[in-house]
């Protein structure tokens, strides 16, 4: 379908809010939820179905198309994909299915990064988080991997952003606000987190800093970057798990931080 008739369908959508002209308007964005649960699917385990996934992405295009107001400064395709990949966390959170020992064990590796920084006032080794744990560095590459096969879109979920009116959360990455129109407070809120993190990711250590640059921003497989770094794919999948431990750990006092899976 082309951009014109694709428009027209917006504009007969917002005028009659027909369900028919919605469904069309289903099918026209429906490779983004594709898109969206193929990239979050490629890091979690065997047992979680990608169409599942899908059709957890489903509902968040349908509520993207039914709220966007196109008198935003905003792409609908942006909001979408937020909103897509919003739907489909809300859903995995529910059913809960990362183990609660893996977590316990990345609150621990998260608090020792974190106690270890205030008292060093830099990144910390493998070899002083190891020593702060009473591992091996061995056992730490271990625990950095099961977290990393456990996790699912690891940076969205350092916090979200509630907007005033609708209440919804937005995933900080993203910072797409509430269609309703968000409060100035959390306008200055949202600024505020996106500039600890620029801050955050720029204070990480060299490898870590290109892993997170180079997944988040370019949009690379962890396949791919292993490919630009001259590593496997796990080791890229363990430097990248430490690298949002690392940022977790710094961003954790944040008084306007809402954090997730505590």
């Amino acid at each position: 379908m082309g951009q014109d008739e694709t428009q027209q369908l917006w504009r007969e959508y917002r005028k009659s809010k027909d369900q028919g002209v919605r469904d069309r308007l289903i099918l026209t964005y429906a490779p983004l939820v594709k898109y969206v649960a193929g990239r979050l699917g490629s890091g979690l385990p065997a047992h979680v179905d990608e169409n599942d996934l899908v059709s957890y992405g489903l509902l968040g295009l349908i509520g993207a198309i039914e709220r966007f107001d196109p008198g935003r400064d905003i792409k609908f395709e942006t909001y979408a994909i937020a909103r897509i990949k919003g739907s489909i966390i809300d859903e995995l959170r529910a059913l809960d299915w990362v183990p609660r020992s893996v977590r316990s064990r990345a609150r621990d590796i998260e608090r020792a990064i974190g106690e270890l920084e205030r008292k060093l006032h830099r990144a910390p080794t493998d070899e002083e988080i190891s020593e702060k744990l009473g591992v091996t560095t061995e056992e730490l590459d271990d625990s950095l991997s099961e977290i990393g096969r456990s996790s699912i879109a690891a940076l969205d979920e350092l916090w979200t952003i509630s907007s005033g009116g609708g209440g919804d959360q937005v995933a900080l990455i993203d910072t797409i606000e509430d269609t309703q129109g968000p409060e100035p407070q959390s306008e200055l809120a949202q600024t505020e987190l996106k500039e600890a993190l620029g801050e955050a990711i720029a204070r990480l250590p060299e490898r870590e800093k290109l892993v997170v640059t180079l997944y988040y921003y370019e949009e690379l497989t962890l396949r791919e970057i292993g490919e630009v770094l001259g590593v496997t794919e796990s080791r890229v999948s363990q430097l990248h798990t430490k690298a949002i431990l690392r940022l977790k750990a710094r961003l954790a006092g944040s008084p306007t931080r809402e954090p997730l899976g505590r």
